[in-house]
């Protein structure tokens, strides 16, 4: 049985830490379980305006639900009819209102990649990816909704034109630096995420330990940084466009940050051992900032993975205090997602089920549970 909430309780002292641990005024508390789903949970995405929630599932499925009520809205059949998984999902922004709203991005392991209407259930354009066998993991849209990319088993990353559909370069292989720098990748791609304020550039990871920061105009990597392992949908970029997040598949050092400009690691966010069952560490599979305004540093960070089958969300402005905890799950985290105003979570994974949270302040808390706000 999951318990959600706030445990700092039940975590293990970390050695590596001086003095009482961090605090933060927020807190997590449950708000809809979406369960009995017929497959495993790949991909979860809030649509722009919050109120649909999209799930890519291990049976080819696209479900959509509602995000205020749990219940279900369509059901979206893939291209897959060997019900292969569909890996990985994005709503296009909104952008500037003009174009139709909420179109779902879809793609599976047969490497093919649809454009639905959430709202009727039609299906508007598919596609094979190109390349033999190219089973797609990583889909992103620029921030203005013009372009999509994708990655995947090849090792190349793909750009289309949102309104055409026709591909406008295909990023792979690239310049390099350092002793343990890549010229692009070398194994498969798990995640890619255009930059929010440079549509030319974007970012990349996946199995071979490191993340290629691509430019379209050059159509190659122009820088790399080696360490992260990335196995799911684990990179993001800050609002600002200065940091990235990575969240590895490995027992420590899951959750970094580092510089984009320098490529320099800047921190790792301390993940402490769970005593819950005794479980081993958390290995990261999805990692993501809280959706924000371009203003800074985003509040808040959300991950989770398998080995402690769990996802914890980090108050970012108050010194990577942990916020709260879904934890004691059956199957690992495989996906999570911040709605567009950052106060709901959606946390998906082995278990067929997803799972959504609010998130709080200490003086609604403290309404609900009267003297546990400071806890």
């Amino acid at each position: 049985m999951a318990t959600f909430g706030n445990v700092e309780a039940q975590l293990a002292p970390d050695p590596a830490l001086s003095g009482p641990a961090p605090t933060t005024k927020r807190k997590l508390k449950p708000s809809i379980t979406i369960s009995g789903l017929a497959a495993e949970v790949f991909s979860v995405r809030f649509s722009p305006d919050g109120k649909y929630i999209a799930a890519g599932c291990g049976d080819g499925a696209v479900r959509v639900f509602n995000a205020k009520t749990g219940t279900v809205s369509q059901t979206l059949s893939t291209g897959s009819s060997e019900g292969l998984p569909s890996t990985i999902l994005r709503f296009r922004p909104s952008g500037d209102g003009s174009r139709t709203k909420n179109v779902l991005l879809a793609a599976n392991a047969m490497g093919v990649v649809e454009h639905w209407h959430v709202t009727s259930g039609k299906c508007l354009h598919s596609h094979v990816e190109e390349g033999a066998d190219n089973q797609i993991y990583a889909l992103d849209y620029a921030p203005s909704g013009a372009e999509f990319a994708g990655g995947g088993k090849d090792c190349a990353i793909r750009v289309y034109d949102e309104d055409t559909r026709k591909l406008k370069a295909t990023l792979k292989g690239g310049s390099g630096y350092g002793i343990k720098a890549s010229a692009g990748h070398s194994n498969r791609i798990f995640s890619c995420k255009f930059h929010p304020t440079d549509p030319n550039l974007l970012v990349s990871g996946g199995w071979d330990n490191t993340v290629q920061i691509w430019d379209a105009r050059a159509g190659a990597s122009v820088r790399s940084l080696y360490g992260p392992h990335l196995c799911g949908d684990a990179i993001d970029v800050s609002a600002d466009g200065s940091k990235i997040l990575t969240g590895s598949w490995r027992p420590e050092d899951q959750l970094q940050l580092w510089d984009f400009g320098t490529g320099t690691l800047a921190e790792t966010v301390p993940w402490t051992s769970s005593l819950i069952q005794q479980r081993e560490p958390c290995m990261v599979y999805a990692a993501q900032f809280a959706k924000a305004p371009k203003n800074g540093t985003e509040p808040l960070i959300a991950a989770g993975g398998s080995g402690a089958n769990e996802a914890r969300v980090f108050d970012c402005h108050a010194n990577y205090a942990m916020v709260g905890t879904v934890a004691g799950l059956e199957r690992g985290v495989f996906t999570l997602d911040f709605s567009p105003d950052g106060k709901r979570l959606a946390v998906g994974g082995g278990d067929a089920t997803i799972r959504v949270l609010d998130i709080i302040g200490a003086d609604e808390w403290e309404l609900e549970r009267p003297g546990t706000a400071a806890n």
